[in-house]
């Protein structure tokens, strides 16, 4: 973690051989904690014709824009449950990456640390939320390029530890470094805790 943005995220290198079997059914055997996750951060769903939206960590973001336009105010409990929400992501898309072979906890850190400062709602600008997601915009195109690049990282990262046990250093840093970059325009755009613009780096 070397660069001082506010959003600090790293994830452990494993130095014990991985599991090659439960790395070789990996999707399978993550199903039901990605089903969980999808249920905590929101879904649409289609039911007779009808979306129905299962309310989660999605559902908070146009409200808490709101609170901050309007109130200049930022509750403990929600910025508590988007940090939480979003370490726990972490650690199942961790998982889902092959960067650990422990199965994802609910609220332990276990080898994935992600973590930002509680903002002071008063300091931050009160109209910046409204046009942080457009702002991002850059980001979300360099990252669209940078998510094939991992696809393909965890593809040869796979056949890597099903022959080795081991995750390719230079690979797992690649791959550390794009989550460390989406959190950082997540956190920015959506869960609206600092006003720093995100850095273009994998650092």
């Amino acid at each position: 973690m070397v660069s001082s943005y506010p959003v600090q995220f790293d994830v452990d290198f494993p130095t014990r051989p991985l599991g090659r079997l439960t790395t070789a059914l990996r999707l399978v055997v993550a199903l039901p904690i990605v089903i969980v996750l999808s249920l905590l951060s929101g879904q649409t769903f289609n039911d007779d014709n009808r979306n129905t939206l299962v309310i989660g960590g999605a559902a908070v973001f146009l409200p808490l824009v709101l609170m901050l336009v309007f109130r200049q105010k930022y509750p403990h409990w929600w910025f508590d449950w988007n940090l939480n929400l979003m370490r726990f992501s972490n650690r199942v898309v961790a998982y889902l990456a092959l960067l650990d072979d422990r199965y994802p906890s609910t609220d332990e850190e276990q080898s994935v640390h992600l973590d930002f400062p509680y903002p002071d709602a008063h300091q931050m600008n009160r109209w910046l939320p409204l046009i942080k997601w457009l702002l991002a915009v850059p980001h979300y195109v360099v990252l669209f390029f940078l998510w094939i690049g991992v696809l393909v990282t965890i593809v040869i990262a796979w056949f890597a530890i099903l022959l080795t046990g081991t995750y390719p250093r230079s690979l797992f840093a690649y791959v550390v470094g794009v989550l460390r970059w989406n959190n950082r325009v997540t956190a920015y755009a959506f869960t609206l805790v600092t006003d720093q613009y995100p850095p273009f780096s994998l650092r």
